[in-house]
């Protein structure tokens, strides 16, 4: 059997031994290495090319947060699990941007951590279900940002009608959708045309999925 091989670093010691003996409880996961602040982890990572980092994100000097950024840079191939015992949406948000893989907190049970050191390990990603209903909400928020600078020149019947042009429908099925008349369709399709700088109904179609109007209407 190929066993996972794991790093762990927390800046406390008595955390650390927890983890390894609960890790070593396991036939397919090995803990091959402790480190306790971010620099040391670091260089065990590039000398030892771990499968699996599970880190604290609160350590002294260098943070776990950096200490994950630098060792998905040198060494994409190790997965990072950030440990905290803090649900912090700005931790969350810079642990995912700096190549975290998972985001967990301390407080969840054992047999849970194990799973989501698993889960990791064959390729996936652990967020408990509130970090992942969190980091959802920002990409949809994220996305409706850039959707309303995309189409800031529109009306919002515009957004309206270039949703269903996006749809591929033509001004009649726009029109019945909509409670227009199919003359006032062509004529917002026309300004659509205008104010996004585009020759066709392909071309706004593609910019309007492009730029997320789904996530905008």
């Amino acid at each position: 059997m190929n066993r996972t091989r794991i790093i762990i670093v927390d800046d406390h010691e008595v955390v650390r031994i927890g983890l390894r003996t609960l890790l070593a409880r396991q036939p397919d996961l090995e803990v091959i290495a402790e480190a306790s602040h971010g620099q040391e982890a670091v260089q065990r990572v590039l000398q030892l090319r771990p499968d699996i980092v599970v880190m604290d994100v609160r350590l002294m000097g260098m943070t776990g947060i950096e200490a994950c950024r630098e060792i998905t840079t040198a060494a994409p191939g190790v997965k990072v699990i950030m440990l905290t015992s803090y649900g912090d949406d700005a931790v969350l948000y810079d642990s995912i941007a700096a190549g975290a893989s998972g985001f967990v907190l301390k407080q969840l049970g054992s047999d849970d951590l194990v799973k989501h050191i698993r889960t990791v390990a064959s390729g996936g990603s652990a967020l408990d279900p509130a970090s992942t209903t969190k980091v959802f909400q920002k990409m949809r928020a994220q996305a409706r940002q850039r959707a309303e600078g995309a189409f800031a020149e529109l009306s919002d019947q515009e957004v309206r009608v270039l949703a269903k042009l996006a749809e591929g429908r033509t001004n009649r099925e726009i029109a019945d959708a909509l409670s227009l008349g199919e003359g006032t369709v062509r004529n917002y399709v026309s300004a659509i045309f205008v104010k996004l700088r585009v020759n066709n109904r392909a071309e706004a179609a593609a910019y309007a999925t492009a730029h997320g109007i789904k996530e905008f209407v």
